[in-house]
């Protein structure tokens, strides 16, 4: 499996999502692969998201870990 991890900034919280399973749902969250996308082939990808609310802050995170891994972001 995988895991994705990031940090949401103050304020908001994640009320829904796809493609994975996130916890917690604010603060430094860990999103998970579900049953049917746990396994990607070398050059697979997946796509996940989610929906949140926020008390004025609608930035986004800064930073991405996937299974510890640091990623780029674009």
């Amino acid at each position: 499996g995988w895991s994705l991890a990031f940090t949401l900034p103050s304020g908001q919280t994640i009320t829904g999502g796809w493609n994975a399973t996130y916890s917690p749902t604010s603060g430094q969250v860990t999103a998970k692969n579900m049953s049917y996308n746990g396994s990607l082939a070398p050059g697979a990808s997946t796509e996940v998201g989610f929906q949140a609310t926020h008390t004025g802050n609608a930035g986004e995170p800064a930073a991405f870990t996937l299974n510890g891994a640091t990623c780029s972001v674009a």
